[in-house]
């Protein structure tokens, strides 16, 4: 399905976007493998190189960067590193992120600053970055871990909402300035709870309300194996693209056997102040 095509993914080594870069791998592309995590944390699992690793076992090349994602020249940088080493860049997955789920008053600036450069700047900077390479070869998506613009849901989540939702609205501008050239943009949600260090760290709930991030990682799959200017620009639900690709049974994907976790709209996120990057 992607078969020697080159996917960037910011935060690869662990979670969702670990998922995101193996399914890519074992859909036929290479993989560039960006984040922060390059030596072993003592709280955290996973780093840029046992990501690399899993790739090559694979049968798949892997480019692995320390990339912090708030730094736009380094984000510059590696697309240029990306280019120069596979000589293409047919996709980018923002996943990295930052979060911090509290009212206006209990949201320290510094942590608002955290989520606008981690999330929506940053997937301005790598768009701005890789935008060129794409429309020179005519093929490029963007996919970014972002929800629908919901409104309505912004009261307890104001600042992570506005980093969230201008990731969304980026997607968009992206699709409707380049889908005639064949390059678009894709927002993408989970239904449910995702098994991650959010969740995991901030004690959202227990494994049976949790899927699996590889529903997250098999619908970001989907929507990159499509032609660029066949459908783009919309915020998906990850149940949405697979059930288009005529996956109706989501069961696999649970993190308990025979429990079923119940959908989540993102006004339903609880309050939890914390932070992640």
């Amino acid at each position: 399905m992607l078969r020697d095509r080159v996917v960037f993914v910011t935060g690869a080594s662990r979670g969702v976007g670990k998922a995101v870069a193996l399914a890519c791998a074992r859909a036929g592309a290479n993989v560039v493998v960006a984040a922060k995590t390059i030596d072993p944390h003592p709280g955290l699992p996973g780093t840029v190189g046992d990501t690399v690793t899993a790739i090559e076992a694979l049968g798949r090349r892997a480019l692995g960067l320390a990339l912090d994602v708030r730094d736009a020249s380094a984000c510059e940088q590696a697309v240029q590193k990306t280019l120069s080493h596979f000589g293409r860049i047919d996709a980018v997955v923002n996943n990295a992120g930052a979060l911090w789920w509290a009212d206006i008053t209990d949201t320290p600036v510094k942590r608002f600053d955290l989520m606008m450069n981690v999330n929506v700047r940053a997937s301005f900077v790598l768009a701005h970055a890789a935008l060129p390479a794409m429309l020179e070869r005519g093929f490029g998506h963007f996919v970014m871990m972002s929800p629908p613009v919901e409104l309505a849901a912004v009261a307890h989540h104001g600042a992570y909402a506005v980093s969230k939702f201008g990731m969304t609205i980026i997607a968009q501008a992206i699709d409707g300035e380049y889908r005639d050239r064949n390059v678009t943009a894709h927002a993408l949600w989970p239904a449910t709870l995702i098994e991650s260090q959010a969740t995991i760290g901030f004690s959202l709930g227990e494994p049976s309300l949790w899927r699996k991030p590889d529903i997250l990682a098999d619908a970001t799959v989907a929507l990159l194996s499509r032609e660029p200017r066949d459908g783009g620009g919309r915020a998906w639900i990850d149940e949405e693209v697979l059930a288009a690709e005529g996956v109706t049974d989501f069961t696999k994907y649970r993190c308990v056997p025979g429990s079923e976790p119940p959908k989540i709209s993102f006004s339903q996120i609880p309050v939890v102040q914390g932070a992640k990057s």
